[in-house]
């Protein structure tokens, strides 16, 4: 049996990165901070709303300002990327960082920085703690919040306060967490830079990423490489993007990237390679549930294989771990403990939802209301990916912040539709609206327009707060429209920003099976909107899920990855899935809601 590795070595430190290193997540976070630490100062409105629609831009690129930069390509015009910011971006680029970023920072008390970063405060009520209290600190925050200072502040309320030292307790308990597009951000460009090596014979990130989580809090990378050489750890830590290196031996270093995240390296013989797979990819409580049934089957199991009387029974690849424990190979995505083993066991594991079964989408918006792309546009993008059919989803007028529809608008788009529906060869586009879910359960518009709509996708955008009772009969009454179709990202939580409503969630699920409506996990990041838990209800209640990316351009329909990577956790097949039917199948089924 192998031997345990070497204790790591003292920490590290590196020099900054060479251009190349900074992406456009690091750019986008430099202009979202100086826009952060403009308003904490007062400054012009238009200035700072410049930054922020810079940050988005950049965020929302395809093309890596970085390469460009670095090949003598100039900058595409961009909308609100004058002179000024794009010379930024140069700089940025160029030097990693950024000197108004950094003068700002020396004007700013440093304190004030960590503040913006909890959820329901912004730069205005965090200039307003520091100016009212002299808050400047997370230390003089929980101080005001103990001493009952924060309530005597205007808009300061009960339940912003009672947010706040929710986010301060779980601050002080938890590491930060990343969504799936910015973990793979700084994930994706080290894993190809680390299968580059010549030493290594591939790389695999485990852990929570693996198992895609919603979250991913560190990343657990694997080399596949010979531990006895040291030059395999030495070239690893070549990669330009590391900020600092924490502890180092041959076979096992700590690290952090400038992005932020922690990355732990481990070079793993191939003859263990699978076992060191397994082992770092389940949740603790998977891996606990597999080394007691090994036990009882008079062996153990740990990172470096399956043994018996010091025998290896397996190690090599990861599928004869479970394989030998009497087990088909389990997702990365069930490896939670709840009832995978048992599943594995009696051959009733679940065949996933793959991202090719997906037939169309049932929730996109276009310019006419928030989105970014022409009707036309989001069409030929749709028929690019082979689907059958494609939901045109506007706002309704409630939602004016989006420049939701009203009733002559939407009667203007659904000609439009027919006219392109004319012209289209292999594509559908279907009528719908995104109609908000009124505070009494009614719906944003009448029903001689609903009637006239293919899909009608009910969404709660207000009143939150009210009681869990209100709230279920507020969905549940909306639900009962003749004309609804899918319940939009049912909770309503944004990820890292609010929790959902307070809702019966079960009691949704259980409503829409005696109604004969369906549900929606919505796949953009911040929402995965139903969760794997709720997936998994509504398939056993037998309600279909809405995977849709809820576009608002076309590179969004991109996102329906993470829509299917949270309903492979969720359980779902694909027969669980509304948008797996053929077009003639789901207009069958739109027709037997009504």
């Amino acid at each position: 049996m192998p031997r345990h590795p070497p204790a790591l070595s003292p920490p590290v430190a590196t020099a900054r990165p060479p251009a190349m290193a900074v992406d456009n997540l690091r750019i986008a976070q430099v202009f979202e901070e100086i826009a952060d630490l403009l308003e904490l100062e007062g400054a012009n409105p238009f200035r700072i709303r410049a930054y922020r629609n810079a940050a988005r831009t950049v965020r929302n690129q395809q093309l890596s300002f970085a390469e460009r930069i670095a090949s003598g390509i100039a900058l595409p015009k961009l909308p609100g990327i004058g002179h000024d910011l794009s010379e930024k971006i140069d700089e940025i680029v160029r030097t990693g960082d950024c000197a108004l970023l950094q003068r700002l920072q020396r004007e700013v008390p440093g304190g004030l920085s960590e503040l913006l970063h909890l959820p329901g405060i912004g730069p205005k009520r965090v200039r307003q703690l520091y100016q009212e209290l002299g808050v400047e600190s997370l230390a003089t925050l929980q101080k005001a919040l103990t001493d009952g200072r924060v309530r005597q502040l205007s808009g300061f309320g009960p339940r912003l306060i009672e947010r706040l030292q929710h986010a301060m307790g779980a601050k002080a308990s938890t590491e930060r967490r990343y969504l799936l597009p910015q973990a793979a951000a700084q994930a994706e460009p080290l894993l190809d830079y680390l299968r580059g090596l010549a030493k290594v014979e591939t790389a695999v990130i485990a852990g929570s990423y693996r198992r895609r989580r919603d979250t991913v809090g560190d990343l657990d990378i694997l080399l596949r490489a010979d531990p006895q050489d040291s030059r395999v750890m030495a070239s690893a830590l070549r990669y330009p993007s590391i900020e600092r290196v924490m502890a180092a031996g041959p076979t096992r270093a700590s690290l952090r990237l400038y992005g932020g995240m922690q990355v732990d390296l481990r070079v793993v013989a191939a003859a263990s390679f699978g076992a060191a797979l397994q082992y770092f990819t389940g949740s603790k409580a998977h891996g606990i549930a597999l080394r007691r049934r090994a036990r009882a089957q008079g062996c153990k199991l740990n990172e470096y294989g399956l043994y018996r009387n010091g025998k290896q029974l397996a190690g090599r690849q990861e599928a004869d771990i479970y394989q030998a424990l009497g087990l088909p190979w389990i997702p990365p995505e069930l490896r939670e403990d709840s009832g995978e083993i048992a599943a594995a066991e009696h051959g009733k594991l679940p065949r996933l939802i793959e991202l090719d079964d997906l037939r169309g989408d049932l929730h996109c918006h276009t310019r006419a209301s928030d989105g970014h792309n022409s009707l036309r546009e989001m069409a030929m993008a749709a028929q690019q990916r082979g689907w059958q059919y494609l939901a045109i989803t506007e706002h309704s007028r409630r939602l004016s912040i989006a420049h939701g529809l009203d009733a002559d608008r939407l009667l203007r788009q659904l000609d439009e539709i027919d006219r392109l529906n004319d012209e289209l060869q292999s594509l559908t586009l279907l009528k719908g609206i995104e109609v908000d879910i009124l505070a009494d359960g009614t719906l944003d518009m009448p029903d001689t327009l609903l009637a006239r709509l293919d899909i009608v996708v009910g969404a709660v955008h207000s009143h939150f707060n009210l009681p869990v009772q209100q709230q279920t009969q507020r969905i549940r009454r909306a639900m009962d429209s003749r004309y609804f179709t899918i319940l939009a990202h049912p909770t309503g939580r944004l990820l890292q920003e609010r929790e959902g409503y307070p809702l019966d969630i079960e009691a949704i699920i259980e409503h829409a099976q005696q109604r004969g409506c369906f549900l929606e996990l919505n796949a953009q990041p911040q929402r995965l909107d139903l969760n794997d838990h709720y997936c998994r209800q509504a398939k056993a209640q037998g309600v279909l899920v809405s995977i849709a990316s809820d576009a608002h351009r076309t590179t969004d329909f991109d996102l329906l990855g993470y829509g299917i990577d949270q309903a492979r956790r969720g359980w779902l097949e694909a027969g669980d899935a509304l948008n797996s039917r053929t077009l003639a199948q789901l207009q069958q089924l739109l027709h037997q809601s009504r």
